[in-house]
């Protein structure tokens, strides 16, 4: 089995390849790498645990619009958070979030003002039921009755990865406005 997977494996890295399928092929229909098949990807294809290439192709913040990625498992003791080029050239995809800097680690943050106590823990259950899905999990803040913040970062790495500015994506994604309020008329 083993030896099939490296074959077909290795015969996809082919320049013609688009790095779209590529990672289809890899991860499969949800996004996700097995521990085994990363070892396989490090052991007889080269991959680096931090993905930044495979075969040449860029397997790191590809193209792809960020909402349909997956999380992938942040399982690596080598893999190392992203620089603030690299979220600068992000954040721009995930409209409402802003980028900070606390004490060195970058993080994502966002701010809502919701209609009462009870629809901020309901945000927070919408937002908790796409982090669940993704396994990637922001921290999660109810200031006052009505204020709503989420950081988003990856604490494995102490800093940005490409997991969170997708679930900053799926974030934006929901519909809140029932739980939010209403600006005031000018």
């Amino acid at each position: 089995m083993i030896r099939m997977l490296r074959v077909s494996l290795l015969s996809l890295c082919k320049p013609e390849v688009p790095s779209v399928s590529l990672s289809g092929t890899l991860l499969g229909t949800h996004g996700r790498s097995s521990i085994r098949v990363t070892k396989i990807l490090q052991n007889h294809v080269g991959v680096s645990s931090n993905r930044n290439s495979l075969c040449g192709f860029r397997t790191f913040c590809s193209g792809q619009d960020l909402s349909s990625k997956k999380c992938v498992p942040c399982n690596s003791k080598d893999m190392r958070p992203m620089t603030e080029q690299a979220a600068n050239g992000l954040i721009s995809q995930v409209a409402g979030w802003n980028l900070v800097n606390e004490g060195g680690i970058f993080k994502l943050n966002r701010s809502w003002k919701v209609k009462s106590f009870t629809k901020g823990l309901e945000l927070f259950k919408l937002i908790a039921d796409v982090a669940e899905a993704e396994g990637h999990h922001p921290d999660l803040h109810l200031v006052g009755w009505n204020n709503v913040t989420i950081e988003i970062w990856t604490h494995a790495v102490g800093g940005l990865t490409e997991n969170d500015f997708i679930l900053a994506a799926k974030i934006n994604g929901l519909d809140l406005q029932h739980l939010l309020r209403r600006k005031a008329a000018a």
